[in-house]
Formats: C-alpha cells, sequence, structure tokens
C-alpha cells in the first residue's frame, strides 16, 4: 500500500505552534510565579542572617513546642480520619440505603465551610460558657484553649480528604469480589483485609498525605480554638504569624521554611506513590 493511500489523520489539537507555545508560557510562568518563587523567597529569607541564625532559632523553646505540638495534631487527627474516610467510604459504596446523597454532602461540608466558622462552632460548644465545657473546665478537661480542641479542629478540617479520595475508587471497582469472597466463605473482616484493601491501597496512601499536609497546615479553625498561648497551643502556622507580627523575620520564615519542605516532602511521596501505581497498573496489564 502506497503512502498516498494510508488514511489522513488529523492533530486533536487545532492551535498553531506559536499559539502551543505561548500557552506552554503563560503556564509555566504562572507555575513559577505562584509557587516557585514563593517558595525561593521563604528559604531566602529563613537563610538571610546564614544557617546559625535560622538553626538558632528553631532550636528556641518556643519554636521547638510549636513542632511538637503540630506533629502531635498530625499524629492524632490523620489516623481517625483514616479510621472514619475507611469507614464512609465502605458504607456508601456497598449499601444502598435513602439519605446516600445528604450523607456524602455532610463530609464535603468542610470543604464549603470556613474553617474560622468551625472554630467558632467548637468554642461554642465546648467553651467555658457553654453547659458542656463548663463541666468539663470544672473536672479538669478544658476542651477549648487546650490540645484537644486543637485536635478537634484539625480534625474537622481535614476528614473529607481520606474518604473523597477512597469513595470514587470503590464505586468503580464495584462489590463483586467483596460478594464472592462471603459466598466463598470468607467474614466480614478477612475480606476487608484481603480483597477490599489491597484494591483501595493506593488511593488510602493519597487520602493520608493529603490529610497529613492540611492537618500540619491549618490555620484559621486552629487559630480560634488554640488561644494562640505561645508554648502551649501555637502549632507551627500560628507561631509563623506570631514571629512575623512580632518583626522576628528570620524566626518566622525558618519555621515556614520547615513547614514548607514538611509539605515538599509530603509531595514527592505522593508523585513517588503515582509512579508506583502507574507502574503496578501497567504491570498488571502486561500479565
Amino acid at each position: 500500500m502506497s503512502d498516498a493511500s494510508l488514511p489522513r489523520f488529523r492533530s486533536v489539537t487545532t492551535e498553531t505552534p506559536l499559539a502551543r507555545l505561548v500557552l506552554i508560557g503563560l503556564a509555566a510562568g504562572g507555575v513559577a510565579l505562584l509557587v516557585f518563587a514563593p517558595l525561593i523567597a521563604v528559604f531566602a529569607e529563613a537563610l538571610a542572617k546564614g544557617w546559625m541564625a535560622a538553626l538558632e532559632s528553631l532550636g528556641n523553646r518556643d519554636a521547638r513546642s510549636a513542632i511538637k505540638l503540630t506533629l502531635i495534631i498530625a499524629a492524632i487527627a490523620v489516623p481517625l480520619n483514616v479510621a472514619f474516610g475507611i469507614a464512609a467510604a465502605w458504607f456508601i459504596t456497598k449499601f444502598d440505603f435513602r439519605g446516600k446523597a445528604f450523607l456524602i454532602t455532610l463530609i464535603d461540608l468542610p470543604f464549603s465551610v470556613s474553617p474560622v466558622v468551625a472554630g467558632l462552632c467548637i468554642v461554642l460548644m465546648f467553651g467555658t460558657n457553654s453547659l458542656v465545657g463548663g463541666w468539663l473546665v470544672a473536672n479538669g478537661w478544658p476542651i477549648v484553649f487546650a490540645l484537644p480542641g486543637i485536635a478537634l479542629a484539625t480534625m474537622f478540617v481535614t476528614f473529607p480528604f481520606v474518604a473523597r479520595e477512597l469513595i470514587p475508587v470503590m464505586i468503580e471497582q464495584g462489590r463483586a469480589e467483596e460478594e464472592a469472597a462471603l459466598t466463598l466463605g470468607a467474614g466480614g473482616w478477612r475480606t476487608f483485609w484481603t480483597v477490599t484493601l489491597p484494591n483501595i491501597r493506593w488511593a488510602l496512601l493519597y487520602g493520608v498525605l493529603l490529610c497529613n499536609a492540611r492537618a500540619m497546615g491549618e490555620f484559621g479553625a486552629v487559630a480560634v480554638v488554640s488561644g494562640k498561648i505561645r508554648g502551649q497551643t501555637a502549632t507551627m502556622p500560628i507561631t509563623i504569624e506570631m514571629l512575623y507580627n512580632e518583626y522576628l523575620s528570620v524566626a518566622a520564615f525558618s519555621m515556614a521554611a520547615v513547614l514548607t519542605a514538611l509539605a515538599l516532602i509530603t509531595l514527592l511521596l505522593k508523585t513517588a506513590l503515582e509512579i508506583r501505581h502507574a507502574d503496578a497498573l501497567a504491570a498488571t496489564h502486561r500479565h
């Protein structure tokens, strides 16, 4: 068959090479302006007076307390949200019931409600002027302006992430494999560990990483319920704001650099998981 007789395939894009070049340039410029420039500015300001000044500011007792508190809050909020996300996704995708759409809407609620409003709700429910909060404070178990309140606020703003990663994956996979396992005599827990969990592990890991990143960087809700007590209830974002307002630029940007580094590590882990997931899918298709 001659080349002339071969069918002609038109390009899926109609833009000229110049237009494509301009669009790519605009996209790259936007990313550089909105992402890379702030990152460079944060690390440059942190090291403006040298490595020793930055490390000394991070060695401060209040800075160590903020880092420790942030990690503790993430260690509390992320596992609890993982348990909730798995349970909610399982319930929504494996069962048919009235009100399913309403339940999904409730899961998405933190995406539409301001974190500051969430913090105010926690203060109204558990503050010293409330019935429950007053009783808890009187018995030595304060919620607001203490670690439990910060954990509650963080859990509220982060709990949709795991569920929202799992629900589309579990809907796509359907119920056939679980039903087959149950028919063959497997119990509920065994079905979950041997059938469901291997199928959702990548989406679960994505959700965990996103939840962890948001938990460490949450500001609005935590700012309301924490009271911003330096060295006690001030997380890393709160401490950054206080240091910057006090014109301690090196200390503020050093703390911001640590938080940025944690976010970048999370992003790298997510990218590595996506690559590994793609390789696993390709290997499955080959076999």
